[in-house]
């Protein structure tokens, strides 16, 4: 990807960072230990929590909720003022839902 396409880098990180807080697991799942020094995790990744696996589906799933963000968004923004935002937030959605097309994959 080349890095003038501002719309689908900016739309591509936001993303990433959806399907990274989708991974993660609720701190009421990890599970609770003990306050006493015994019970506490010792060792390398000892700190680490569990992430979940995302299926097929979850990632369609994330990604066709940012593009819905993003034109939601660009629908709202009806001043002319807001004219290059709203057009920016279309061509991240039109980004994101190529790759759901499968055209974003070459």
């Amino acid at each position: 990807m080349r890095a003038r396409d501002k719309a689908a880098v900016s739309a591509l990180r936001s993303t990433l960072a959806a399907f990274d807080n989708a991974e993660a697991v609720p701190v009421g799942e990890t599970g609770t230990r003990g306050l006493a020094l015994e019970q506490s995790p010792v060792g390398a990744g000892s700190t680490e929590a569990l992430r979940r696996e995302l299926t097929e589906n979850d990632v369609a799933d994330i990604v066709r909720a940012e593009a819905a963000e993003r034109l939601e968004a660009a629908a709202q923004l009806t001043t002319p003022a807001h004219a290059d935002r709203a057009t920016r937030l279309r061509e991240e959605a039109s980004v994101l839902l190529r790759f759901l097309d499968g055209h974003g994959t070459a």
